[in-house]
């Protein structure tokens, strides 16, 4: 791919990145891991919120204790409301990178989240300050929300558009590793302060502490973000002239079919993702009877498992492609999430870790390729936008309610097997569109939505 006559060399390194020629892998691997510091931030979040032992705190703390449902079922629901901001970022932070470039809207969402997180460690509780408590604590989440609907978006097109084409898989992967070493993060350092404080002093103070340390780790993903350039696809846009006048308009225009396409897959995804990560630790300590240590070690155990295969399994997309995982996914989810739930049944802590493991395994396999196969969906001058839309609006919907309505459903039925159920269903919805997508592993980034690309099913562009 040739350069525009004149352009400055960054632009000729930026073609060359893409074509898969001559990359500055240091400067590759740079940008992999700012985008991924974003992505664990969001889940140390996650695992501190979702712990067994602090979805009952929060509960308790910032609510009357005559407040009707139970202390977890109510750290859920905070943890859906924050959902409801999601679209709303998505839809604002965007285009905005499609304007203005990835790195400026990246730089802005991590500050936001981190400090999000930080704050909810120093608000004071309901014995304080009385019903303004579970309102601050809301308009923290939904600042939340609204921050990582523009980040999850922002850091997968930058690996994707920094990343040479042979190793977008393995590059991408790399996400989604950020989201479970930050899960495993706050899930681990709960645990220890639990362990290391006791009951006691846990629930008076000690459950301050995990989410106090998220504004450090926001400040070095800040120092990263702003130490690298923006992506060379930008550039090259940029640099052409090809950008869109309103890339909003254009998204919902141009490419709303494919944006439904993508809300089908991110359907499984997240419905998976949040089941696993956000409700099981407690699912097994209040609907199985298990003790938090124990349920936080097997969580914390198969996380550790899935860090360990995840960027393989990114590699392999590059040679076989994203769809056979995907489609492996999908179909395993349809035919063992009930033998999963039925290992955990047992109540022995080695049917309870298989069953995990089975849940943990089939999604690893969704998640080490959705990082190259999202943002490959759309072109360049939307690509930011479009996946931010579509997968916030799918999150907002099925992700952040996966375990407020699972808990709630397990509660009204009686049964345990809800989550499988969930499972099933959606499995199965998403096996369509998994289906109708191109096959994109082998396209340079710069090419997709050109006429040599691949076509997107239903794409209307």
């Amino acid at each position: 791919m040739s350069a525009h006559s004149g352009a400055a060399p960054g632009h000729e390194r930026a073609g060359a990145a893409l074509a898969g020629d001559e990359v500055d892998l240091p400067t590759v691997r740079k940008a992999v891991f700012a985008s991924a510091m974003g992505n664990c931030i969001e889940w140390f979040d996650f695992g501190v919120f979702s712990a067994g032992v602090m979805t009952s705190i929060i509960g308790t703390v910032f609510f009357p204790s005559g407040e009707s449902g139970g202390a977890t079922l109510r750290s859920f629901a905070l943890i859906a409301a924050a959902f409801i901001a999601r679209p709303f970022g998505g839809m604002f932070f965007g285009p905005l990178g499609d304007r203005i470039g990835r790195k400026k809207v990246l730089a802005a969402t991590i500050l936001l989240m981190s400090g999000s997180t930080f704050v909810i460690g120093i608000l004071p509780g309901y014995g304080t300050i009385g019903v303004a408590a579970p309102l601050l604590l809301l308009l923290v989440r939904l600042t939340q929300g609204f921050s990582t609907g523009g980040e999850y978006g922002g850091a997968a097109t930058m690996i994707a558009e920094y990343a040479p084409t042979d190793r977008r898989g393995f590059f991408g992967s790399f996400l989604e590793l950020g989201t479970l070493a930050g899960y495993i993060m706050g899930a681990g350092l709960v645990l220890l302060v639990d362990l290391g404080l006791g009951e006691d002093r846990m629930h008076a103070w000690g459950w301050r502490l995990p989410f106090l340390v998220a504004l450090p780790l926001g400040l070095v993903g800040l120092y990263v973000r702003t130490r690298i350039e923006d992506t060379p696809a930008f550039q090259r846009m940029e640099d052409e002239g090809e950008k869109a006048r309103s890339p909003l308009k254009e998204t919902l225009e141009h490419h709303w079919r494919t944006i439904v396409t993508l809300i089908g897959i991110v359907l499984l995804l997240n419905v998976a993702d949040y089941t696993l990560l956000t409700f099981m630790p407690s699912y097994l300590v209040d609907f199985l009877d298990m003790d938090d240590v124990t349920a936080q070690l097997i969580t914390i155990g198969v996380e550790a498992v899935m860090i360990a295969v995840i960027v393989p399994l990114g590699a392999l997309s590059d040679r076989i492609g994203r769809k056979p995982l995907l489609t492996t996914a999908a179909i395993g989810f349809a035919l063992l999430s009930f033998p999963a739930f039925a290992l955990m049944q047992t109540g022995h802590p080695a049917g309870v870790a298989l069953g995990y493991a089975i849940i943990g395994g089939l999604l690893v396999l969704i998640l080490a390729v959705i990082g190259a196969t999202f943002p490959a969906m759309f072109p360049t001058k939307v690509r930011y936008g479009a996946f931010a839309i579509g997968y916030n609006v799918s999150t907002s919907l099925f992700g952040g309610t996966a375990a407020v309505l699972v808990g709630s459903l397990i509660t009204v039925t009686g049964t345990n097997y809800v989550p499988a159920y969930y499972l099933v269903l959606v499995a199965l919805v998403a096996l369509v569109p998994i289906r109708l997508i191109p096959e994109t592993a082998k396209v340079p980034i710069d090419r997709i939505g050109t006429p040599e690309a691949p076509e997107a099913a239903g794409s209307g562009a």
